[in-house]
């Protein structure tokens, strides 16, 4: 598995890209009139925000309350130092499980079978082979110190017992949140929006030129407001 792991590592940003375009692979229904009446297409919208945004939600206060420094070297897992505070008090990957969250959330607002049944446990299976290539490398690394981090803190289910006194003890970054995010909170909403319109014609009243133009209204603030925080990075206008 840590083989697996290293290979997977090395293409994970790919990997999660590939999966959100999975989405809109043609699939059978989650949710159906059939079974849930004339309005069925509230379930997988509601279920499916609420989901994903409390993915986007664990992501946004894992980064903005303590950064963990802990990525790709050459393709292989990296770390500068061993972070425990924050979010990472309460469980091991954070980031990790956000983004399940995350695909699981916009795969059931999808309202799609085989992406719910099929995309999430192949992807639950990469992640953990990444998991585990990552802990033989922090453990390697860091020794008794990241066993004894591993023995207080769960890998996946995150332990909530003292979250109001980790909230109360650190500062939210929310310029590090943007800075770091920006891309992941543009590809994530851009694809939120897409489904809604494309896959929910109730919300625009079966009407294909408003979806269109609602289409190109939407995403078109979100390249703004996208192009706008790149050029301030890029400039150094905009930093933490």
């Amino acid at each position: 598995m840590v083989a697996i792991g290293n290979f997977f590592f090395k293409y994970r940003n790919w990997i999660f890209i590939l999966f959100y375009a999975a989405l809109f692979i043609p699939s059978p229904a989650l949710f159906c009139s059939c079974r849930f009446g004339e309005h069925y297409y509230i379930y997988p919208i509601a279920l499916g925000l609420f989901t994903t945004c409390l993915g986007q939600l664990i992501r946004g206060l894992t980064i903005g309350l303590a950064y963990i420094v802990r990525g790709g070297k050459e393709g292989k897992p990296y770390a500068e130092g061993l972070v425990t505070e924050g979010i990472f008090r309460h469980c091991r990957n954070p980031l990790y499980v956000g983004n399940i969250l995350m695909l699981l959330g916009v795969g059931i607002l999808a309202n799609s079978l085989i992406y719910v049944g099929i995309m999430i446990p192949v992807f639950l299976f990469i992640y953990q082979a990444i998991v585990l290539a990552e802990e033989n490398f922090l453990r390697g690394k860091f020794g008794p110190g990241f066993d004894e981090y591993c023995k207080n803190v769960n890998r996946w289910i995150p332990n909530l017992k003292g979250i109001g006194a980790t909230f109360k003890s650190m500062e939210f970054n929310w310029k590090r949140w943007i800075l770091k995010e920006h891309t992941t909170q543009f590809i994530w909403i851009c694809g939120i929006t897409l489904i809604l319109l494309l896959n929910y014609p109730h919300l625009t009243n079966y009407s294909e030129c408003t979806r269109n133009w609602a289409l190109g209204i939407i995403l078109g603030v979100w390249v703004l407001i996208y192009a706008l925080i790149r050029v301030l990075k890029k400039t150094g206008r905009f930093k933490e």
